[in-house]
């Protein structure tokens, strides 16, 4: 016996391609797309406007693989953290950051990370597994009719557990799936992908036809210190990220985001915010500085409102432009880099396995 398909794995073609064996149409394909994601349906028997002998072979042959709810908790400045449970009962979480100038959901592409920044709790996991292409949709999923937003569009960051160009083949299936036009039909501009930075992957990312936002973890400004807080600057160097960086292609009135995780008497300088105005100068792009969300697991401090201004100032000088993230969600650890599923830490076999296959 072979294990059923997730239906929710599959891009439009492929879908097709699945129910043709059944004696299908392929229009047939575009309904389920939308009863799955669109309409957040995972019922085949709640599926109406097909048959009832092709909803009883969908039945007999599919399973519609989106993750529960394990656990949700709410901000007081509204931010929603939940933690989802996959099939195999591994779990993930996910954001919901509302009053953004459109709804956004901050998704996971792996359990765990292999990239351990020193300022990330999600490192200290390890790396358990990839997501597939439909637990990372299933997230989406899974928020959007949990807020009714289904119809009424929202933004999706790739920015929650995980290193999504780590998990390059199912991040960018994920990718096509939500913004074909049967489903959620997301404009790719409305997707954002966060990198630690994988030249390799860049240079693959530059020739999709799905192009996201992108947005680049620097940290640092030098070889020396990034080594120091993103261990993965040995095998991907700083040189090499911002050269990946320079040769990417841009769409007109689009803009590389590097974003920067401030800490206090680390990278905080006014000396740091000249270096990193340099290392980027040429490149069209945007700064955007993410004071450190604290947290008892990580060795760091928070600077300074007003140290975090002179730096930002500094960098305005400098001819950048630059923002400051507010962060969102911190009283329920639902901010940037606070992201960890407690006693879920990889064992060393799940670790192996992950490395290779990433």
């Amino acid at each position: 016996m072979t294990s059923p398909t997730d239906i929710a794995e599959l891009e439009p073609a492929e879908l097709e391609v699945a129910i043709g064996e059944l004696g299908a149409q392929p229009f047939h394909a575009h309904q389920i797309y939308r009863w799955i994601h669109r309409r957040g349906i995972a019922d085949f028997a709640r599926m109406t406007d097909l048959s009832l002998g092709l909803r009883q072979q969908l039945e007999d042959r599919f399973v519609v693989g989106t993750p529960t709810v394990e656990k949700r908790q709410r901000s007081t400045d509204g931010t929603e953290k939940f933690l989802l449970r996959l099939n195999d009962g591994q779990m993930v979480e996910s954001v919901f950051i509302p009053d953004t100038p459109r709804q956004a959901f901050c998704v996971s592409t792996q359990v765990g990370c292999a990239m351990r920044c020193g300022f990330c709790l999600t490192g200290k996991m390890n790396l358990a597994r990839n997501l597939t292409a439909g637990e990372i949709v299933g997230q989406v999923s899974r928020l959007a009719h949990t807020f009714k937003l289904a119809d009424t569009g929202f933004n999706v960051v790739l920015m929650g557990m995980g290193e999504p160009l780590h998990n390059y083949d199912a991040t960018m299936k994920a990718l096509r799936i939500l913004t074909a036009d049967s489903g959620f039909a997301m404009a790719p501009r409305r997707i954002t992908l966060s990198t630690v930075g994988v030249p390799a992957g860049l240079a693959k990312l530059a020739n999709e036809t799905v192009m996201p936002n992108l947005a680049v973890s620097l940290h640092a400004a030098t070889e020396e210190l990034r080594e120091q807080l993103v261990p993965v600057n040995r095998a991907y160097g700083l040189a090499d990220v911002v050269a990946a960086c320079r040769s990417f292609p841009l769409a007109r009135r689009r803009r590389i985001t590097f974003e920067y995780v401030m800490l206090a008497g680390v990278n905080d300088s006014v000396g740091d915010a000249e270096r990193l105005a340099a290392l980027v100068r040429g490149i069209r792009c945007k700064i955007n500085l993410i004071p450190l969300n604290e947290a008892p697991a990580i060795p760091f401090r928070r600077p300074s409102d007003t140290q975090v201004d002179r730096f930002a100032g500094t960098l305005a000088n400098q001819g950048a432009i630059v923002s400051v993230r507010k962060s969102r969600g911190r009283d329920i650890r639902a901010a940037c880099g606070q992201l960890i599923v407690e006693g879920q830490a990889a064992s060393p076999a799940q670790v192996l396995a992950a490395r290779m296959s990433g």
